[in-house]
């Protein structure tokens, strides 16, 4: 009896013991790593929330508003910048400019007061500064005990989380001839294993990667001119891959080295490629853009130990401009147009065109519980219920004022956004 026991015991751990090989052996999205004592879904660490693809849990979110809007939290000034909001427990971080420099401020997100920030000089100027203004554009994700930040100029630093003391600083443009940008570098670095993979452009160091923990050179690579859209982590066949949407082409590079894999065209007048691309199940990637490039949809594949492209659709009609692209099932939801902007579903497979409806000037998306939280750039803010058929708009209430490019973060049931002036907590709970 007990020998059988025994027998069977063995073969339990045997079984477990495989599977936590099988897991140890699996490629893991950096993304998905949080600070130990953290909790992920409850966390938006990272460009893109969670996963990098602006959906998250949510946390019993309320179905309807009151005419003027959900319950505000706490507001206040900011000043000006386009900076995203990274939480991480009950720390806001997020950046503005001030003068001649940019400021990354630490927030108390129950209070809405600083815990401390840290300023350096940042003179970028856009090429239209009256509408765009000096930045910053990047969001200070949470990578570790640091942050990871970028200027309009393209210098990166690297912040102690808890002090706001620096680090180190690295610039992507004197060091490393970097394409300038001359409506400010926005991309968002990509962490992967023990360091940080970033898009410079150029000659030679088109793509670097950074070690984490004191910013030296770990590999860079590749020819190429910089956009501002920001990389994202796929796997095909069991193979990683990094993808860029650059200026005239979307390409995928090894994460290890920086080397070429393949190769798309997808050129976008001024160069200006802003949204991230959309990773998909059965190796579909997403990608598109305003100024002519519009969208298109890519199938990649493995055959012989190269990774073979094929375009399954494209048309010019579709243009994410700036706006986040929301992947929900088969298909896609986001803001088309970079004038007159029409929400829109689009069957991910086919490219058909389930609907577009008017109603809302170009808007940020984040996903949560199956609807869509709307904010467009005139501060209006919307909760949506998104279905192939329909966009059917459950609530609906103005309440920013001054440009609202920046995507909102959702942790739990509070919602943080910002405009070029203002920063502020709503409670979207139900009750």
């Amino acid at each position: 009896m007990i020998g059988k026991l025994w027998q069977e015991l063995r073969c339990a751990l045997v079984v477990v013991l495989t599977l936590v090989t099988i897991a140890l052996a699996q490629p893991v999205e950096a993304w998905r790593h949080a600070p130990r004592g953290s909790d992920a879904s409850s966390d938006w660490l990272l460009w893109g929330g969670p996963r990098r693809d602006f959906v998250t849990a949510g946390a019993g979110l309320a179905s309807s508003w009151p005419a003027d809007g959900p319950r505000k939290v706490w507001g206040r000034p900011l000043g000006e910048g386009y900076s995203p909001i990274a939480v991480e427990g009950t720390a806001l971080y997020t950046a503005y400019h001030r003068g001649s420099q940019d400021v990354i401020a630490a927030i108390d997100t129950r209070t809405g007061t600083n815990l401390w920030e840290y300023a350096y000089e940042s003179r970028f100027q856009a090429w239209n500064p009256q509408e765009i203004g000096p930045g910053p554009y990047a969001m200070p994700q949470v990578v570790g005990d640091r942050l990871v930040t970028a200027s309009g100029a393209g210098k990166i630093h690297s912040i102690d989380k808890k002090t706001g003391r620096p680090v180190w600083s690295r610039d992507l443009y004197s060091e490393f001839g970097g394409t300038r940008l001359e409506w400010g570098y926005s991309c968002h670095a990509l962490p992967y294993k023990d360091g940080l993979i970033l898009l410079a452009g150029g000659r030679g160091s088109g793509v670097l990667a950074l070690r984490k923990s004191d910013g030296t050179v770990i590999w860079k690579n590749l020819d190429f001119r910089n956009a501002h859209s920001s990389p994202l982590l796929i796997e095909v066949d069991g193979q990683p891959q990094v993808v860029a949407l650059l200026a005239s082409e979307v390409i995928g590079f090894d994460p290890e080295n920086g080397q070429m894999l393949w190769r798309h065209p997808h050129n976008t007048q001024y160069g200006l490629a802003v949204s991230t691309p959309v990773w998909a199940p059965g190796n579909l990637l997403f990608v598109s853009s305003a100024y002519g490039g519009g969208s298109r949809v890519l199938r990649l594949s493995q055959s012989d130990g190269k990774t073979v492209v094929k375009e399954l659709w494209h048309t010019p009609r579709l243009q994410a401009h700036f706006g986040t692209v929301i992947r929900l099932g088969d298909y896609l939801y986001f803001s088309s147009g970079d004038n007159v902007a029409l929400m829109t579903c689009v069957n991910l497979q086919s490219g058909e065109i389930a609907w577009q409806q008017r109603g809302f000037a170009k808007a940020q998306l984040v996903a949560a519980e199956g609807r869509l939280i709307l904010l467009d750039e005139d501060g209006t803010l919307a909760l949506a219920e998104p279905t192939p058929k329909e966009f059917r708009v459950l609530a609906k209430a103005p309440v920013l004022q001054n440009t609202a490019w920046t995507p909102p973060t959702l942790v739990g049931a509070t919602l943080y956004l910002r405009d070029r002036k203002n920063l502020m907590a709503l409670d979207l709970a139900a009750k």
